[in-house]
């Protein structure tokens, strides 16, 4: 392989090393700070949001329009843990169990 090839090889590697490093583990402080905010989100009751309006068209117009959304967590529905949540996502995310418990976390709010 010439020099050239081996230098437009090594530059096509790189956005899969890039890939790869991203799925390398990460502290467990990191890791702990992160699936806190995870399941704090995912523990908060369903949020619903309903839009009702009018909109004006290009030709001057007017139309209604309306919007419903509606957002749960899955591990909400499955009736899952936090704690165990919390546990399972630092574990996958460092590699190592959390150092402090969910329910012993300073910054949470269940």
């Amino acid at each position: 392989m010439t020099r050239t090839g081996s230098r437009l090889t090594l530059l096509a590697l790189l956005p899969l090393a890039a890939v790869l490093g991203a799925c390398a583990p990460v502290p467990v402080d990191q890791a702990e700070r992160s699936c806190l905010r995870d399941v704090q989100a995912s523990s908060q009751p369903p949020r619903t949001e309903v839009g009702i309006g009018m909109a004006s068209d290009f030709d001057g117009g007017v139309r209604p329009y309306g919007s419903v959304s509606f957002e749960i967590s899955s591990d909400r529905l499955m009736g899952r843990d936090p704690s165990d949540v919390f546990a399972q996502c630092v574990m996958r995310r460092s590699g190592q169990p959390p150092t402090v418990s969910l329910y012993d976390q300073p910054r949470w709010q269940g």
